[in-house]
């Protein structure tokens, strides 16, 4: 398996993990992105990045990540989205996707990478428990959505 920079024309694929990752979820309708968005924000607004992860010529996991701020730290990288499809797992290939991701914001200098998981997605919290990640119970996440 071969992890790369997303590039123009893997928007279709990365979009379809997504919408995998939302049913994953339990919150498919929730995906009002299209296909169409991503290639503008990935390729002409860079307004954020992806890796993925190709198998045999096909997309079947990807990272999308981002530069945030935090007034406390400065410069952080913020990992919006993280998924390998299932039946590529277990190989190993999620954690090297994951320390990609990590190795991008040490080259860029940040202070933090964030993320977040889904209280009862065991298996990811065990994932990231196994790359000693530290998960705080202690922030509750707000959202504001506009139209």
């Amino acid at each position: 398996m071969l992890i790369r920079e997303a590039r123009p024309g893997d928007e279709q694929a990365i979009h379809a993990l997504v919408y995998a990752l939302a049913e994953y979820e339990r919150a498919p309708e929730q995906v009002t992105n299209t296909p169409e968005q991503l290639r503008i924000d990935l390729f002409e607004d860079k307004i954020c990045d992806a890796l993925v992860v190709e198998s045999e010529g096909t997309i079947v996991g990807f990272a999308l990540y981002y530069t945030s701020y935090s007034t406390w730290k400065g410069r952080c990288l913020y990992l919006e989205d993280f998924f390998v499809l299932p039946e590529y797992r277990r190989g190993g290939i999620g954690g090297e996707l994951f320390q990609k991701v990590a190795a991008i914001a040490r080259e860029r200098g940040v202070k933090r990478m964030d993320w977040q998981v889904l209280e009862w997605n065991e298996p990811a919290l065990e994932f990231y428990r196994k790359h000693e990640a530290i998960l705080d119970p202690e922030w509750i996440n707000g959202r504001l959505f506009f139209s």
